[in-house]
């Protein structure tokens, strides 16, 4: 018999499942879904219809009961009862124009579609215990900073207490400098405490590293580029870029700098700590990260999709692929494994477009052991 697990979640702007996953590994059930984009979607039921098959039933029409297609037009009352709300909610600009700062100031935008779910389940008598949200480091200062301030101000109409904090990927595991703005906020009349407190990074026996300190990068898990390479035996010719775009990238650098611009490819090794942002767009030309070849006498290549999934911290195997030894690496066998069900090209926006599973899958941690188990 199946072992009932104690919490709820719904994972919205779903993505391929990096809160699922996350969510997942700490007991978490996946009551509802919603992901707009087809190949995502394919993605994520490919991936989770196995651990989560109740997710993925369908009513009579072949319609999904619960894997939404279009937020904006979920029905709240039909989601079922949550614990926890998930979600990486795109930044979008709010009407300013007589700003009050709360519920009404987000209509039509993606964040008022989670905000009124919340809503309506707090009207019903069903709170959600908890709001995990992430979005863009840039959230903090956009429109002047007025975005974020509105969007806290409606977690306090609504009656949760909050926390957010920015936080990056390198200090979780991987070898990526990705920063994100994280926001955790909890029903006051549910959970009874005044703070929450961020991982900052994982140390390297696993523990949690609580403190913002200068020196954090010391007492991290260490990592390298390489740690997600596949054996180079296997990388196809493909992957290694153009003279022509070598040749591009190259002469477009040298013209952005000229002209002040730090805009430009970027060049790493395997034995880099770790390697630039990886975005949506990796699959165009690959210029933000480029790795070096030039001791082999080519020029740099691009990152395979199996690479630039691991890099979010995604346990896909590969081809005769040695996983770093570290007790704590992403990539152990103790952790779900993803399967790539779409073509490169979609494989590299996906991948772009997700989340850093580790620095979810901490914050997890601490939401169960901080505000849910106490």
């Amino acid at each position: 018999m199946t072992e009932k697990r104690k919490y709820t979640f719904i994972d919205l702007f779903a993505g391929i499942g990096g809160f699922h996953q996350a969510m997942h590994s700490v007991g978490m059930k996946c009551v509802f879904a919603s992901e707009i984009d087809k190949n995502a979607r394919l993605s994520y039921e490919s991936n989770y219809k196995n651990i989560e098959p109740e997710l993925f039933k369908k009513d009579d029409n072949g319609n999904y009961l619960f894997f939404n297609n279009d937020i904006t037009e979920a029905i709240p009352e039909d989601i079922p009862t949550f614990d926890v709300c998930c979600g990486g909610f795109p930044c979008q600009p709010f009407s300013i124009a007589g700003l009050r700062r709360g519920f009404e100031d987000t209509r039509g935008t993606m964040f008022f579609n989670i905000a009124n779910i919340v809503k309506k389940k707090i009207e019903a008598g069903t709170p959600p215990k908890i709001l995990f949200l992430e979005n863009v480091k840039g959230l903090k200062n956009h429109m002047k900073g007025e975005t974020l301030k509105t969007i806290l101000a409606t977690l306090s109409e609504l009656g949760y207490n909050y926390k957010y904090e920015v936080l990056n990927a390198k200090y979780f595991g991987v070898p990526q400098n990705r920063e994100r703005l994280f926001i955790i906020a909890w029903y006051k009349d549910i959970i009874n405490v005044d703070d929450f407190r961020f991982p900052y990074g994982i140390s390297p026996n696993g523990t949690t590293i609580y403190e913002k300190e200068k020196d954090i990068a010391e007492k991290v898990i260490k990592t390298k580029v390489s740690d997600i390479f596949e054996p180079e035996e296997t990388i196809d010719q493909y992957y290694t870029i153009s003279d022509k775009m070598w040749i591009g990238h190259q002469e477009r650098k040298k013209r952005n700098k000229a002209n002040g611009k730090g805009f430009g490819y970027s060049l790493f090794t395997g034995d880099s700590v770790y390697c630039s942002t990886i975005s949506a767009r990796y699959w165009k030309d690959g210029s933000e990260i480029l790795i070096d070849q030039s001791d082999k006498g080519l020029n740099p290549r691009r990152l395979t999709p199996v690479e630039a999934g691991r890099l979010q911290g995604y346990n896909i195997i590969g081809n005769g692929w040695q996983n770093p030894q570290s007790l704590c690496s992403p990539y152990t066998d103790e952790n779900m494994t993803f399967n790539i069900v779409v073509s490169k090209k979609e494989a590299y926006r996906q991948f772009g477009n997700s989340v850093a599973i580790p620095v979810i899958k901490r914050i997890a941690k601490e939401i169960v052991e901080q505000l849910l188990n106490i």
